[in-house]
């Protein structure tokens, strides 16, 4: 079992190296300058490796992207081992990552908060209190309410 400073060094390799195959080696045309590699991720022994990407375009952008990983698995894995040095290069699994949509999902969250922060904050623009603008009492208003 590897060290988790190893595995993060393999990782971090294997994501630049994946890139710049990506970006200069690999001639496939699903797979231009649209596919980034976001995170890699390596298990404790150091066999199998986790590769996200995210995909700027539609759905069939996507799809385009990820049957032209599976495709190209082989050569990047090859890359991988050259670069490495290890006795075992590990296997290479991509993964669509979800960030972008989680993204849009948090900003479309944060944007009803806000609205309805507007809303409030219009209904209460002439509001008055209900009471006295001060509802404490003070040292000097027991003396008036026995009186009373």
């Amino acid at each position: 079992m590897a060290d988790n400073a190893r595995a993060k060094k393999l990782a971090d390799l294997i994501r630049e190296v994946v890139a710049q195959k990506l970006q200069r080696g690999i001639k496939d045309p699903r797979l231009g300058s649209h596919v980034t590699i976001t995170d890699t991720r390596v298990t404790g022994d150091l066999r199998e490796a986790t590769v996200f990407y995210t995909v700027y375009g539609d759905d069939e952008d996507r799809a385009g992207a990820a049957a032209g990983l599976e495709s190209a698995k082989g050569i990047l894995r090859s890359e991988v081992g050259k670069a490495a040095g290890v006795k075992f290069t590990p296997t290479l699994t991509f993964v669509a990552d979800a960030l972008p949509e989680n993204a849009k999902t948090i900003e479309d969250l944060l944007d009803k908060a806000r609205a309805s922060d507007a809303k409030v904050r219009e209904a209460s623009s002439g509001a008055t209190y209900a009471g006295d603008a001060d509802p404490y009492r003070k040292p000097g208003d027991e003396d008036e309410d026995t009186t009373a």
